[in-house]
């Protein structure tokens, strides 16, 4: 059996928080991520394709655990981005530079997940070479 052919894509990126309230203000104010719904415990971000899930963790201990999760966002404006980023005070793990594929940051949450955030270099189209 393929089983490569039962998953057609990603559905959710679930990350846990210690504090809900501090997160979603996180993710809602400072990212400008659109809400889709929001409890005490679970709060989803974005009304179509893949979502990104806010979970309340039961205790510190499941947030510290999960150090290798890394949210990736591509962004079309990078400059506004990183420039409303440091007005609101981010943690950069990585300072804004420019990479071969376009320019690249990586930040931290409230709960020191890591949150890459690119802007990619548009390829040309056979279009532009006429």
């Amino acid at each position: 059996m393929c089983y490569y052919m039962l998953f057609s894509r990603v559905g959710a990126v679930i990350i846990q928080v210690s504090d809900m309230k501090k997160s979603l203000k996180f993710y809602k104010e400072t990212l400008g991520l659109p809400l889709k719904t929001q409890s005490e415990d679970w709060t989803e971000f974005f009304n179509s394709g893949t979502v990104v899930v806010l979970h309340r963790a039961n205790n510190k201990e499941q947030v510290n655990s999960g150090k290798g999760l890394l949210l990736g966002f591509t962004v079309y404006d990078f400059e506004t981005v990183v420039k409303n980023l440091k007005e609101n005070k981010v943690t950069f793990l990585k300072e804004p530079t420019e990479e071969s594929f376009g320019k690249h940051t990586v930040i931290k949450d409230p709960d020191d997940h890591l949150i890459s955030i690119a802007q990619i270099k548009r390829k040309p189209t056979e279009d532009e070479f006429d």
